[in-house]
């Protein structure tokens, strides 16, 4: 009898970004790396579909006009997801962004994000975990893997960790402004890892509750913090772009 064949499953990815009129602000440069603030609702990267041409990438490249100049050799050693606002750095030539990937890939840099979630968390601080995997199934959505928790050895996911300490527990209706600092980079760790304590990030589409989706107008997720080397210098270096839009972010500020 021959052996059946594993399901196969077609990916389709037919997004398309809605217009984003609002720019990338350029926080600090000089002429190694930019630091940049990622406005909610733009690409990192342009898009296969060609609808979804415009990016931070494809702004850096070509400039912003009124706005910034043109840097045509920039390149970005990390991207954030499309909802994400907050700061990113940019290597301005093949040098700095060669030294910048490599913080990366060796996770030498520490990242921070502020994030509003759904609900008051019990504990003031702690540690999610939690192995992610591709959802085959249901793209571009990730998973955590079940048996991650009780014996991540035997996990076929990524070891994922998000470290967070609560900033503020708000009322009607109750949520929780947290600070993340994610020891991974796994794709949407912060969302997953907040939806699988019960506490999903307002605004996101993808990993929800039955009302946390409508909470916000936006993914209320914001990358506040970056931690690195100077590619030049070797000096250590503190980028950050504060949320001050969120009016709930008094703690953080």
């Amino acid at each position: 009898m021959p052996h059946a064949s594993p399901p196969t499953h077609t990916i389709v990815d037919d997004f398309v970004a809605p217009a984003c009129n609002e720019p990338f602000v350029i926080l600090y440069q000089d002429d190694d790396i930019l630091l940049i603030n990622k406005p909610s609702g733009l690409l990192s990267l342009s898009g296969k579909n060609p609808l979804n041409w415009d990016s931070v990438h494809y702004r850096l490249v070509h400039g912003q006009e009124g706005e910034t100049p043109a840097f045509p050799e920039a390149k970005l050693p990390h991207r954030l997801d499309f909802g994400t606002s907050g700061v990113m750095v940019v290597g301005l030539n093949a040098e700095s962004s060669k030294h910048l990937n490599k913080q990366f890939q060796d996770r030498t840099v520490q990242k921070r994000y502020v994030a509003m979630l759904d609900g008051w968390l019990a504990d003031d601080e702690g540690e999610i975990t939690g192995a992610i995997a591709k959802d085959k199934a249901n793209f571009p959505k990730v998973k955590i893997c079940e048996d991650s928790t009780s014996d991540p050895t035997s996990s076929t996911g990524k070891a994922a960790i998000s470290d967070y300490v609560v900033l503020q527990r708000l009322e009607n209706p109750r949520r929780s402004l947290v600070q993340f600092s994610p020891i991974t980079g796994r794709t949407h760790q912060l969302r997953i890892h907040s939806m699988s304590i019960g506490h999903p990030i307002l605004g996101c589409d993808l990993y929800k509750n039955d009302r946390s989706e409508q909470m916000a107008d936006r993914l209320m997720l914001h990358a506040s913090d970056l931690f690195f080397v100077h590619p030049k210098s070797g000096e250590p270096f503190h980028g950050q772009a504060v949320a001050a839009q969120w009016t709930d972010f008094s703690a953080f500020i």
